[in-house]
């Protein structure tokens, strides 16, 4: 009896709270607009998504230096990317930095002569709570 009524009353719950969270992640999508995003194939094989114009804003007056594009998981709200921008621009040869909660991707522009160790580009980023998934450099045209 115990268990019938549990169903009864439990069951019918959970239906709705799994509806409202997929109508709350389809606001979310609405409320970031992600339009603009799209994936950008590398040399190597890998892709990532990236916000186009929001890159090329940052590369546009970044000609000869190198880009760091940075995947990191957890960063979640404002104080996450302010504390990854001051980690870096601590840096020797560091030029200027965009963090984007939006795509999960770090920019950092080096000058050309800076040698970009991704291991500690990954140690810093640990360092303020989240996690490198991919690193891919290039140099800005």
């Amino acid at each position: 009896m115990r268990y019938l009524l549990f169903s009864i009353l439990i069951f019918p719950s959970l239906a709705l709270a799994e509806k409202d969270m997929h109508a709350d992640h389809a606001e979310h999508d609405a409320h970031h607009g992600h339009e603009g995003h799209v994936a950008m194939d590398y040399v190597d094989g890998t892709s990532t998504e990236l916000d186009v114009p929001r890159f090329e804003e940052f590369v546009s007056d970044q000609a000869g230096n190198q880009i760091a594009v940075i995947s990191v998981t957890g960063m979640v709200c404002d104080f996450c990317a302010r504390g990854i921008e001051k980690t870096f621009q601590k840096d020797a040869g560091f030029k200027k930095i965009d963090v984007d909660l939006n795509t999960g991707k770090v920019l950092i522009a080096y000058a050309p002569s800076t040698e970009i160790i991704k291991k500690e580009i990954e140690k810093k980023i640990l360092s303020n709570g989240q996690t490198v998934t991919d690193i891919q450099i290039l140099t800005a045209q």
